[in-house]
């Protein structure tokens, strides 16, 4: 879908840009913002770097652990089919702290590895679980405390206070962290959304007689 949005984007500027006889400022506007996306990226490597190696020192030292213990008793509840020593409420918790630092390249791994683990206590593999679409709604929505991209570009164009931003960063991303929660909680509760999702529990359960 993304894709034709962004075809459908192109080519309404180039018609646009004929029927107005401005098509030699849509291309020239084209070359010199690619340009300006190359020096951005570029310039974003150093901030990144810093902030990831920030995150690896605290992955190591025991920090981002400490503060996924602190949110364990909210994970119980956005999941409450998944016990707490499974190895994906680790990985998830993880993702949400390094979203909530603004480090979505060392985000993306760990969503990727939490989804994964979610995937293999999916009774229904060709459908999402109630798990997945909630963890997805967070890690989209996800609350961001540090926004070092936006702080990075910020820099970049030599703001006079590049982390202003910070505050309505932090309460733009809760609002949008708590509606996206809420609508997935309340179209799951309707009938032609809802989906039987036993999770692992099932699993347990089976074993438990298995072994008796």
């Amino acid at each position: 879908m993304l894709n034709f949005i962004w075809v459908a984007m192109i080519l309404i500027s180039i018609i646009v840009g004929f029927f107005t006889g401005n098509l030699n400022a849509v291309t020239d506007a084209a070359i010199q913002n690619g340009t300006l996306a190359v020096e951005i990226a570029i310039g974003l490597i150093g901030i990144m770097a810093f902030w990831l190696g920030v995150m690896k020192i605290a992955e190591h030292g025991g920090i981002i652990k400490l503060l996924s213990k602190m949110i364990k008793p909210l994970s119980r509840l956005l999941f409450p089919n998944i016990p707490s020593d499974h190895p994906a409420i680790g990985t998830m918790l993880m993702n949400v702290v390094a979203n909530w630092l603004g480090l979505g390249n060392a985000a993306t791994p760990l969503g990727l590895k939490a989804m994964e683990e979610l995937q293999k206590i999916n009774p229904e593999k060709d459908t999402a679980s109630n798990a997945q679409i909630i963890f997805l709604a967070i890690n989209t929505a996800s609350i961001t405390f540090i926004p070092i991209t936006v702080i990075g570009v910020r820099t970049k164009f030599a703001s006079m206070n590049p982390f202003e931003i910070i505050s309505t960063s932090i309460f733009a991303s809760t609002c949008a962290c708590i509606t996206a929660i809420t609508v997935a909680k309340i179209m799951q509760r309707l009938p032609w959304f809802r989906k039987t999702d036993p999770g692992i529990l099932i699993t347990s359960e089976k074993k438990e007689e298995k072994d008796a």
